[in-house]
């Protein structure tokens, strides 16, 4: 089959979905599809067309629809997509949902936060990672990273805002790696970084860069709003790096209920308590391990490949059901 995959985010661009599109067309040509990732709609015809986000891509779903009924049509939601824009743009978030015949959520929780009329079309697909060795860590200092875009939604300073709620004698250091979406966000970034002995804002890092980052941390926080999720997640989990994470959705989606290390969100001082913990008791920071660990097994490409196959499948199904219900 060809498959179309449509991301606003460029060629060459680091955003989530644009890596997201290319692992997608990777594991896809493995398993025997020719694939094309575009930006904008493509006069050249698929057999399957799949589009991250609901709500940017809408006019591109509504058009698809319009000009193929026959091609089997995939939405992927994202995070905005689940908690911003279907409550914000509801009629087109929610209307590129009702046109898709298979959607893909990429966390266990996202049933719970759609409507309802659109679940049994709901394939999870959880967003794999590559191995990364640990590197040695430097025993003078408990290294913390943060890896994700300065923007909203990731609410990026708060692990070095909960830097200063830390007791002096703590070696903590917390290394912060993403690209302003503002320059009000580099602004603070440049102004939190000055201010704060214990903080360093790394800015947008290449792939080698960021895993050597994760190698040699003894921790990542991710302190985001709203994820419709991360695949940083994925990698810290496939790397054994403990994580700390917000206590939203997205995260209890991939982590589970039971995770020991969710701490409020926009909560700095609490996240201080949860960081001092991981630095100071060596049995939380190992019980925060065995749990990323044990989990490190369903983020393996094998699994992503499977799963995204079967959404596929499903969209095959229902289009056919829609095209001719009476079979």
């Amino acid at each position: 089959m060809h498959i179309q995959i449509l991301t606003p985010a460029p060629p060459g661009s680091r955003a989530g979905n644009r890596a997201t599109a290319e692992r997608w067309s990777r594991l896809l040509q493995k398993a025997g599809h020719r694939v094309s990732v575009v930006t904008e709609l493509s006069p050249e015809p698929c057999d399957v067309f799949i589009a991250l986000h609901a709500w940017r891509s809408h006019q591109a779903i509504r058009e698809f629809c319009r000009d193929h009924p026959e091609v089997p049509v995939i939405t992927v939601l994202t995070g905005t997509d689940i908690y911003h824009h279907q409550h914000v743009f509801p009629q087109d978030t929610r209307q590129s949902m009702a046109l898709a015949d298979a959607l893909i959520g990429l966390h266990h929780q996202v049933a719970d936060d759609i409507p309802d009329v659109f679940r049994s079309k709901l394939v999870t697909v959880l967003q794999s990672a590559g191995l990364i060795a640990p590197a040695e860590a430097d025993d003078g200092h408990f290294d913390i990273c943060v890896v994700g875009h300065l923007r909203d939604e990731k609410d990026p300073l708060r692990a070095a805002l909960a830097c200063h709620y830390l007791p002096e004698n703590s070696r903590i250091r917390v290394f912060n790696a993403g690209k302003p979406h503002t320059d009000g966000w580099q602004r603070m970034a440049e102004a939190e970084q000055a201010g704060n002995p214990r903080f360093q804002w790394l800015g947008e890092l290449d792939k080698p860069a960021t895993d050597a980052l994760m190698a040699r941390s003894r921790l990542m926080v991710i302190s985001s709003v709203m994820e419709g999720g991360a695949n940083v997640v994925s990698e810290a989990c496939r790397a054994g790096l403990p994580i700390l994470a917000s206590d939203i959705p997205g995260n209890r989606g991939l982590l589970g209920n039971d995770y020991p290390g969710y701490f409020r969100v926009k909560d700095e001082q609490h996240l201080a308590q949860l960081m001092s913990r991981a630095e100071t008791s060596p049995d939380y920071l190992s019980q925060l391990h065995n749990h990323v660990e044990a989990l490190a097994g369903g983020f393996v490409p094998e699994a992503e490949q499977t799963s995204l196959l079967l959404a596929i499948e499903q969209a095959i199904a229902n289009s056919r059901q829609r095209i001719s219900p009476e079979d």
